[in-house]
């Protein structure tokens, strides 16, 4: 039997404890396999789930729901550091920066007339700080594992911001013919069986 006190109540400091003695030698067996790959899908599954208590209205599921994310973050947080990587301490750090920098309408000497201008600023200081100077830098950016249709929507509205929207397919399509004229013909030819037909 593991030395652990067991309580009525227990902290964020308490989960971090309890995960790193299901992962040390006497362990849980299970929890001692598993890498940051193996248990991947586990964070995806676990913020689905919280997403579906939030839609559901149900704080009592949300809780848990939450409870089940935080033990993915702090299991992945416990695996770096046990290979001499970060740790949770680290992860808050990184977040915690974050915030201040990103809202210097609260830490800082910046003014905001509104929600909107907070999130024009944010974006701007996200740029800055992840080094992006184009709009294909943006793009460039979304998180290729987000589901088809969620990072399409991202892609277009950051192409959007840059004037690369139209009310239809065909402006999109002009604009292909300009930038990229190869692309074009070999869409036109798979959509039409044939060469664009020669003026």
């Amino acid at each position: 039997m593991i030395d652990f006190e067991k309580k009525s109540s227990y902290g964020v400091e308490d989960l971090r404890e309890i995960v790193r003695i299901l992962r040390a030698p006497g362990g849980c067996p299970w929890d001692r396999e598993q890498d940051h790959h193996s248990i991947r899908r586990n964070l995806l599954e676990e913020a689905y789930e919280a997403a579906e208590a939030i839609d559901e209205g149900n704080p009592e599921h949300l809780q848990e729901e939450l409870g089940d994310v935080l033990l993915q973050v702090v299991f992945h947080a416990r695996m770096e550091e046990e290979q001499g990587g970060f740790d949770l301490d680290d992860v808050a750090d990184g977040i915690c920066k974050k915030l201040i920098y990103r809202h210097p309408h609260v830490f800082g000497d910046v003014t905001v007339s509104g929600s909107g201008e907070v999130l024009q600023n944010w974006e701007e200081l996200k740029k800055r700080e992840k080094h992006q100077t184009t709009a294909a830098d943006g793009v460039d950016s979304v998180a290729r594992s987000l589901p088809g249709l969620w990072r399409a929507e991202k892609i277009q509205k950051k192409a959007a911001k840059v004037g690369f929207d139209w009310p239809d397919v065909s402006g999109a399509l002009e604009k292909l013919r300009e930038e990229k004229p190869q692309d074009y013909e070999r869409l036109y030819k798979a959509e039409y069986g044939h060469d664009i037909p020669k003026k």
